[in-house]
């Protein structure tokens, strides 16, 4: 009997952790039991640790795994493009040369790594506007190299159905591309302990990788002025840094830190487990870097935290524009913003309630049906056949 179900190729180039790896994992599981799916990425992948981190349950029974490369140079090619961005972006697109090669033997190409050349119309996830490539009228000399790598077609690119992470990024897509894309919001997938108000600490926490965009040392600056305003407010520092080019701006940080090691701790690459502990106890968080969207405020958000936003980028929409006294637009806006809220119980517990209201925007199950739905409209519909019409003989 022949399989009737359509064949799917997800294209993602590798999982180093991060929000686009949650995406990708998550559209794998919307489609695995509806579809024949080949996740097609560059090296091998640990599937139980993946699972584990995200809180999915693929298996390889529902899901084929086609490394691009030998799995015995995983550790090596993670190490290069974790360092190396050039280095990265060749293999980004060597993976795509490689994929295109193979689509046109499926039924449906996605990508889950933003906007890309699939080799055919398919569907792309994206997280932010030229991650991949830019237009070759604008790339520099190493970027028309990548370009000639893998054989990249704009045309391709801007005729697939494009899916993005919030309005905001929606905005800049078409800008960008001329093209328009549909919102689903990434999932948050960290399984949290709940903590009641009472028991959770008056600390603050920033979390993502350490690197000069984040402005990490802002955040110490802008909370050491909360202190001095009569607030023993704490702060936790989580993430890793930017692999080697970033190594000056981590030290910095790490400086600061223990500059004011009586209240800040740098928890510098904490396991997963350890992460969910803290995310669960503090208070607040802070973010102030404009984000195309912001898992780690999803995941605030979502652990009952109040998170102070900048104000612009896609974290305004987690946090509801109409809650602007946690939305600031500098310093020492931040700075009064805080003290507000601080000295306020009642205003805690209305933005508190305002919060609850936003979880469910994130939640795994919606995010699912979003892109399931997304998926069956690139096929055409089954025909039906009319009530009393004979079957064909």
């Amino acid at each position: 009997m022949t399989n009737s179900r359509k064949t799917i190729a997800v294209w993602q180039p590798y999982f180093l952790g991060g929000g686009a790896e949650a995406v990708a994992l998550w559209v794998l599981v919307a489609l695995v039991n509806d579809y024949d799916v080949t996740l097609c990425t560059l090296t091998g992948i640990d599937l139980d640790h993946l699972n584990a981190m995200y809180g999915t349950n693929l298996s390889r029974d529902r899901l084929r795994v086609r490394p691009l490369l030998s799995p015995g140079l995983t550790h090596f090619v993670h190490s290069l493009i974790a360092n190396l961005p050039w280095v990265r972006l060749a293999f980004i697109h060597w993976s795509i040369r490689r994929f295109k090669a193979i689509s046109a033997r499926y039924d449906l190409a996605i990508s889950t790594y933003n906007a890309v050349d699939l080799g055919q119309r398919g569907l792309q996830y994206i997280h932010w506007v030229n991650v991949v490539e830019q237009p070759w009228a604008k790339a520099g000399p190493v970027m028309k190299l990548m370009l000639m790598l893998s054989r990249f077609s704009e045309a391709n690119l801007k005729a697939n159905v494009s899916i993005t992470n919030s309005f905001c990024t929606a905005e800049v897509v078409k800008q960008t591309y001329g093209i328009d894309a549909q919102v689903v919001y990434p999932p948050v997938t960290t399984a949290i302990a709940p903590l009641s108000w009472a028991d959770k600490e008056t600390a603050f926490l920033c979390s993502g990788r350490v690197v000069v965009a984040k402005q990490t040392h802002r955040v110490i600056e802008i909370l050491a002025a909360v202190r001095q305003r009569g607030f023993d407010v704490r702060l936790h520092i989580t993430g890793g840094g930017g692999g080697t080019y970033g190594w000056g701006y981590e030290r910095r940080v790490q400086k600061l830190a223990a500059a004011n090691a009586d209240w800040v701790t740098f928890h510098r690459n904490l396991p997963y487990a350890d992460y969910l502990k803290i995310l669960a106890r503090c208070r607040y968080g802070i973010h102030h870097k404009p984000e195309p969207f912001g898992i780690s405020v999803a995941e605030m958000v979502n652990a009952g935290m109040i998170p102070f936003v900048y104000n612009r980028g896609g974290q305004i929409e987690i946090v509801n524009a109409a809650n602007s006294d946690i939305i600031f637009s500098n310093a020492q806006d931040a700075i009064e913003k805080i003290v507000a809220v601080l000295e306020s119980r009642d205003r805690q517990s209305a933005l508190l309630d305002a919060l609850v209201q936003q979880q469910s925007l994130f939640s795994t199950d919606r995010f699912t049906q979003e892109i399931a739905a997304a998926v069956a409209t690139c096929f055409p519909p089954v025909p039906t056949r009319p009530p009393g019409t004979p079957l064909p003989l």
